[in-house]
């Protein structure tokens, strides 16, 4: 096993027992049968399946393409190919999560990662297949592997995965950050740098109303940064009481996963949208 694996591994389950000595990992409030169906096939096809695919994909696409430019970039400064990441793959991503917050059928694809009703470990890859496989950061980063950034981007996804999982568990480590007299003014920094616990949590609150749900912000994945820059961050150093998707209907399990091969009713993921636009805020 690959060390970059292995580490990806072991922090899933750091924050996996975490969770199951302080949160109840395999019971958590409001869980329906179906959260566990989504969140296993979901996160199995992601690791197994459609990262590996796409990411070979590119390469082999910028092998045909531009076979003369394979590790044209291994030279470059680390710093510079840090930055390349971040644009292409952790930038674009926060671009195509606001974009399927605000797009009809692409929110039908990212819906089931809100549909939870609550915070865990369990839902940092719980999406639609489609929404995964048209994300244009994993399509990016195959070309820059194929460019020669494979071992920074090794390293680099070992740190993000760090901080999305860190962003998406109930176990809260920012809040005794904020509650120190010496840390809290460093929060100030790490807060509008990577995404945290509460900036997250305000993003998957149930209830616009609420004050702390900012479901049309708090976008970063990696870094919170993004939603400074553009205009889309809400900080508050508190979390909603409540997490999910407010007024809209059930969705079954196999719609969340394969919608639109899988589709019930039809039109719902329009209504879907037209419903969330009137209680998301803007």
């Amino acid at each position: 096993m690959r060390v970059e694996m292995l580490l990806i591994l072991l922090i899933f389950l750091g924050f996996a027992l975490a969770e199951l000595l302080r949160t109840q990992l395999f019971r958590k409030p409001g869980q329906r049968r179906k959260d566990a169906v989504v969140e296993a096939v979901s996160s199995g096809l992601l690791a197994f399946v459609t990262q590996p695919a796409v990411l070979l994909a590119s390469g082999l696409l910028m092998a045909v393409m531009l076979p003369e430019h394979r590790d044209a970039l291994v030279t470059l400064p680390i710093l510079a190919q840090i930055g390349l990441l971040l644009v292409f793959d952790d930038m674009t991503q926060y671009g195509w999560h606001r974009l399927s917050h605000n797009v009809p059928w692409l929110y039908a694809l990212h819906r089931p990662h809100h549909d939870a009703p609550y915070m865990s470990i369990r839902i940092v890859y719980r999406n639609n297949f489609f929404y995964y496989l048209l994300m244009p950061g994993i399509w990016f980063s195959g070309a820059l592997i194929y460019l020669g950034l494979g071992p920074v981007y090794a390293v680099y996804i070992v740190v993000k995965l760090l901080v999305i999982c860190g962003a998406h568990s109930d176990v809260r480590w920012d809040a005794p950050l904020y509650r120190s007299r010496v840390l809290a003014p460093v929060m100030w920094f790490v807060e509008r740098v990577i995404s945290t616990p509460a900036t997250h949590s305000a993003h998957h609150g149930k209830h616009a109303a609420d004050g702390l749900t900012n479901y049309k912000g708090n976008y970063g994945n990696l870094l919170f940064f993004w939603d400074v820059l553009f205009g889309t961050a809400k900080i508050t150093r508190r979390y909603p009481e409540q997490f999910g998707v407010e007024n809209l209907p059930e969705v079954g399990a196999a719609e969340q996963l394969f919608w639109p091969l899988v589709r019930r009713r039809a039109a719902q993921p329009e209504g879907h949208a037209a419903r969330e636009n009137r209680h998301a805020p803007t």
